[in-house]
């Protein structure tokens, strides 16, 4: 079994920031930044590639939902959402979860840097998407 799992639950104890029939919210142990909050689905289910619809909108609902709150109670000026799919993207627990991370300036915990890469045919990779 998963740690997220676990702590759904309630074998492990957390900090619940929302609770419905289907999504939890908790504070995670390492708070990049003041309210750094974890938003699963109870379902478990690896990643978000491998999550159905349903599940991902229910996430996302509380996403958009927590996100308003946070940012308002927290004073926060604005938040990154982010979601690691699969172990080269980051992800440690492979269990669907979403970060809210509330953001404070530019020079608070968080650090995220887009290189530049080699150039893309944009009409090549669309057709690649479509």
């Amino acid at each position: 079994m998963c740690i997220f799992c676990d702590i759904i639950e309630g074998k492990i104890p957390s900090y619940k920031v929302y609770e419905d029939e289907d999504v939890l919210a908790i504070l995670d142990v390492s708070q990049v930044t003041y309210g750094h909050t974890l938003v699963m689905p109870k379902k478990h289910v690896e990643n978000i590639v491998e999550a159905d619809e349903e599940t991902i909108e229910k996430c996302a609902k509380v996403i958009g939902k927590l996100s308003k709150q946070i940012v308002k109670k927290t004073g926060a000026v604005g938040c990154n959402i982010l979601n690691n799919c699969g172990e080269v993207a980051g992800q440690t627990v492979h269990h669907l979860h979403f970060h809210i991370i509330p953001r404070y300036s530019e020079n608070d915990a968080v650090e995220f840097k887009f290189k530049e890469s080699k150039k893309q045919d944009l009409e090549e990779v669309l057709r690649t998407l479509k």
